[in-house]
């Protein structure tokens, strides 16, 4: 799930820069230290938006730089426990599907793809029902739900979702009445 989040920091402005615009300094050093960074509380910060950084600064003695405080708005992704997401299989291994979400992949253990035992075809990359034939393979378009997630900022973001529920799988199964076929 995106959300828009606002964060209060203080930033520390070097001499190098003085005298250069303070709200596109500001904004180099947002980025810099938060954009593409996972935050357990926040989930992935995917962009600053904006910013509003005090004109006052201190210094610290024995520091040259400046210290700002600063509001900003972050885009950031924090997948739920439960919610439904749409993505695109970016690969299939023996024991799992990777589906693309966004700025991150998802994983769907095989046991959680059908009610059917998969074998995996090594040429095509796909997994294959033994019973019910149906193929999931790379540029899929799938639906899961997320059942799992673990955020830790030095290990990354893990995602653990599955397709075995009613209204999930690959977009072609799903019938038209919206039952799995």
């Amino acid at each position: 799930m995106f959300k828009l989040v606002k964060l209060r920091s203080v930033i520390r402005i070097p001499p190098s820069m003085f005298g250069s615009d303070l709200n596109e300094i500001a904004n180099n050093i947002l980025r810099e230290t938060y954009q593409d960074k996972i935050f357990k509380d926040i989930g992935l910060v995917v962009a600053i938006l904006d910013q509003s950084v005090s004109e006052e600064g201190y210094v610290i003695l024995g520091d040259g730089a400046t210290y700002h405080e600063v509001e900003f708005t972050a885009l950031t992704f924090y997948p739920v426990q439960g919610e439904v997401v749409e993505g695109i299989v970016s690969q299939v291994t023996q024991n799992l599907v990777f589906i693309n979400i966004g700025p991150v992949d998802g994983v769907v253990h095989v046991s959680q793809v059908l009610d059917d035992k998969l074998k995996f075809d090594p040429n095509r990359g796909a997994l294959i029902g033994e019973t019910s034939k149906k193929t999931i393979q790379k540029g899929d378009t799938v639906r899961a739900r997320i059942i799992g997630v673990s955020i830790d900022p030095a290990k990354g973001m893990r995602v653990q979702m599955t397709m075995r529920q009613p209204y999930l799988g690959k977009l072609e199964w799903i019938t038209a009445k919206g039952q799995k076929a």
